[in-house]
């Protein structure tokens, strides 16, 4: 599932896109641009698993290909198609959510059908794939290890296939390594994973009301930040720096579970990332001289977030 990290990067990219905009919001609209960066996820995440399986199944058009020549040898009658079989890989592509998210996204109409060929011929030449067609059987291990082989040192570990999804999603950087980490626990448990839930009930609930809350708390974050920039004119903050500290501070005041150093070290590390190189000391020392301030006037309480309070 989609982490609190990647969430909180999602609500940011979304504040800083309505700050961008032209004209005044309208009614939901945040949240329609938020569900739309999961959606972006998500489909990252559909479209590695479909490419996977068609480097693993490009063995079958290879085969029927030699087989096809005019006077074909005897090694293009015999191409062994082992890998086309794997029990893994068919379990994958017998999954209802997977199948239906393939219907929906059309990977196909992103794919580079000369890269696929390419890799599958890197592939077919290395020693692990020799390794895997030697052993006649099915073990699930050998199974999973061929196709964790081919993701991690035929496709991730590729300048080429880097450069093709970088083309096609913008996210690959904030979400690549999540993506590989949740593709890699699907391998593991294919079924196991809903394609069409990529945010627990709680995490969506978490990922909807940070976002509503610095939106509708705007002003009385910006009153609560502002005292503390004594050495620093508003005007030239970056854009970025005061909308994670707007993050912040409504974590402090208004998610009661959440606790302050946890906050405090998760936009730290996202200002160093996403804004400039001075950014996670600037962020460090205004959240922690608020948050020491709200412990000692009493108003860390932590209470619910109520929009009309």
């Amino acid at each position: 599932m989609i982490s609190r990290r990647n969430i909180r990067v999602k609500v940011m990219q979304t504040l800083y896109t309505m700050d961008s905009l032209e004209t005044s919001s309208k009614p939901g609209e945040p949240q329609k641009i938020l569900q739309n960066h999961f959606n972006q996820t998500r489909s990252l995440l559909v479209y590695l698993t479909w490419f996977l399986i068609q480097v693993a199944r490009q063995v079958e058009k290879e085969a029927h290909k030699r087989a096809s020549k005019h006077l074909p040898s005897e090694e293009d009658l015999h191409v062994n198609t082992k890998i086309a079989g794997n029990e893994l890989l068919w379990k994958m592509m017998d999954d209802p959510a997977l199948v239906a998210q393939f219907a929906k996204d059309k990977p196909e109409h992103k794919s580079d059908p000369d890269l696929i060929r390419r890799i599958h011929l890197e592939l077919v030449a290395t020693p692990q794939y020799h390794s895997y067609l030697e052993n006649a059987g099915r073990e699930k291990l050998e199974e999973k290890k061929i196709l964790e082989f081919i993701l991690n040192d035929m496709l991730l570990a590729n300048e080429a296939f880097i450069s093709h999804i970088e083309e096609n999603f913008t996210n690959w950087n904030d979400d690549g390594e999540m993506i590989v980490q949740l593709l890699a626990g699907y391998l593991g448990k294919p079924h196991s994973f809903n394609f069409n839930e990529m945010l627990s009930a709680d995490k969506a609930r978490f990922a909807k009301e940070l976002l509503q809350t610095v939106v509708d708390k705007d002003s009385h974050l910006h009153e609560i930040i502002i005292p503390k920039l004594k050495n620093w004119d508003a005007d030239r903050i970056a854009l970025l720096d005061m909308i994670l500290m707007k993050m912040g501070v409504a974590e402090f005041l208004y998610f009661e579970t959440i606790p302050p150093k946890v906050t405090i070290n998760e936009y730290i590390d996202l200002a160093k990332e996403y804004s400039t190189p001075q950014s996670g000391q600037f962020i460090n020392g205004i959240l922690d001289n608020i948050h020491k301030e709200l412990v000692r006037d009493g108003k860390m309480e932590k209470t619910e977030y109520k929009k009309n309070g």
